[in-house]
């Protein structure tokens, strides 16, 4: 299955069906009139978050989603059935945003089953039954029925994890989370092996938490060099960000604080996020590589620094350790959130 995590589709609800023009005629009635029926309503527009799904490419291959309209009414006072809701399924994490220039969030769907009607459906037309007044025994007005409101609108996938791993490209991230999760993430010894984002389930000492693996990071990321940041995007909801640094590298201290310098250009709150901080491929060091490496990190600004090895799982253990102890009581934070005070919703 191909990942994609943009996509750029158009919506319309249905319109109104129209309103009957239709007069009562039966035998033996002594008295006839109007009974022109409402036409029915037309169907929303409904986005809805589903779980199994991660990718946005289905909506590659269909782009228009247009609502059914309502019926229109009839005579003997009926009213038109009205068009069915079109309900538009995405994953888990889907934000909809204005296609304007400033790309304003109209709904963000971070929970399963979460709906929102973007769109409602046009009004039915009035039948002439429904015009018949004591001076107006006749009437032959009715109306044709609201048309239905059309949008473009992007989707935008921010996949939903606990951990965000980030890095210089061949760091070791893709090994890591092969080593630590049932993920089958492509490695290799050439840059950008990873060219889209990857999950994986940690199962740690009776913890579970979903790790996010995205493209590697380079100097300028922020202004489009190599892949540029859009992927970012995945790691704005973790609660955690595990920054691999090469041991083996020719700076590590320069590429610790390249990647920080990328995360605080991105914005949106990642270079304020807990961070766990590791020496990756430490079996390809010299211990005189790893000493020098521990002290180019500790002049760079870097806290408590883990040594690992995920190809042969040296130090890994310990770096869950601390990886769990950052993320805390999951139960707590449920709970600390439950009783925050209710903030006014922004679409900014």
């Amino acid at each position: 299955m191909h990942f994609l995590d943009q996509a750029k589709i158009y919506v319309r609800s249905g319109a109104g069906g129209p309103g009957a023009v239709s007069f009562r005629r039966e035998k033996f009635v002594e008295f006839g009139g109007p009974d022109g029926g409402d036409g029915g309503k037309g169907g929303d527009i409904v986005f809805e978050a589903v779980a199994g799904l991660n990718t946005l490419i289905d909506f590659r291959y269909t782009q228009h989603f247009r609502a059914p309209r309502g019926k229109g009414g009839a005579g003997s006072n009926r009213t038109g059935a009205g068009g069915e809701d079109l309900v538009i399924k995405v994953p888990v994490g889907t934000q909809v945003l204005a296609d304007d220039e400033d790309r304003t969030v109209v709904a963000d769907l971070t929970e399963v089953g979460q709906r929102i009607t973007l769109l409602e459906g046009g009004m039915g037309g009035r039948g002439n039954a429904s015009y018949k007044t004591s001076t107006n025994r006749a009437p032959r007005q009715h109306q044709p029925g609201i048309p239905g409101e059309e949008l473009w609108l992007w989707l935008r996938l921010k996949l939903l994890a606990d951990v965000g791993l980030v890095g210089l490209p061949n760091a070791g991230k893709s090994t890591f989370l092969n080593r630590t999760t049932n993920a089958a993430a492509k490695v290799g010894d050439y840059p950008f092996t990873t060219l889209r984002p990857q999950l994986g389930v940690v199962r740690h000492k009776g913890r579970e938490f979903v790790l996010a693996d995205i493209p590697g990071l380079i100097e300028g990321a922020a202004e489009g060099a190599g892949i540029g940041d859009r992927f970012l995007g995945h790691v704005e909801r973790t609660r955690v960000l595990l920054h691999l640094v090469d041991t083996a590298g020719e700076d590590p201290g320069e590429a610790y604080q390249v990647v920080r310098g990328e995360l605080e250009a991105y914005g949106a709150g990642l270079e304020d996020k807990a961070e766990v901080v590791a020496l990756s491929r430490t079996d390809l060091a010299r211990p005189e590589q790893l000493a020098e490496a521990r002290e180019a990190m500790d002049e760079a600004g870097a806290k408590t620094v883990f040594p690992i090895s995920a190809a042969t799982g040296d130090g890994v253990d310990a770096l869950l350790d601390a990886i769990v102890e950052a993320l805390g009581d999951r139960s707590a934070a449920a709970a600390e959130a439950e009783q925050a005070p209710d903030e006014a919703w922004s679409p900014l």
